[in-house]
């Protein structure tokens, strides 16, 4: 098994996660059940979940303080261009995102911004052109010159 099929956000408040994901990223739900859950498609065949913090913890049966919201990774996006870096950015914050780091020249030779959700979900949009995912989902990355 060499894949991520669902990755599944912990969240305090799965309404105001909706709001940021649907109207700040642009993200398009493929099940959304209000108050509850709601599924969002990523790339070929990847699926976020955001879910409450305390119903996760009660599904993995662990203790609710153990699961906390937003925190150890970054979830990031790749757009066509520096101008869509700085478009989504601002639509991010819009929707109630934090701008942890304005749009700017990244040390990879790209340009990105660090925003994050309103339950502290940290996510990086970025204009990587060495980043390039295949029709058949194959990801291609290299250096930028």
């Amino acid at each position: 098994m060499n894949r991520l099929d669902v990755l599944t956000l912990a969240v305090p408040d799965v309404d105001v996660a909706r709001r940021f994901y649907l109207d700040g990223l642009g993200l398009e739900p493929l099940l959304d059940l209000p108050g509850e859950i709601v599924f969002l498609q990523l790339n070929h065949g990847l699926t976020v979940a955001l879910w409450s913090a305390d119903r996760l913890a009660q599904d993995v049966g662990v203790d609710p303080a153990s699961v906390v919201p937003g925190q150890g990774f970054t979830l990031a996006r790749n757009t066509a261009s520096e101008g869509e870096v700085d478009a989504l950015t601002a639509r991010a914050e819009a929707a109630g995102a934090q701008v942890l780091r304005p749009p700017r020249r990244a040390a990879f030779g790209g340009y990105h911004s660090y925003v994050q959700d309103p339950s502290g979900v940290r996510w990086e949009i970025a204009h990587n052109p060495g980043l390039v995912v295949g029709a058949d989902g194959t990801v291609h990355l290299q250096e930028i010159a």
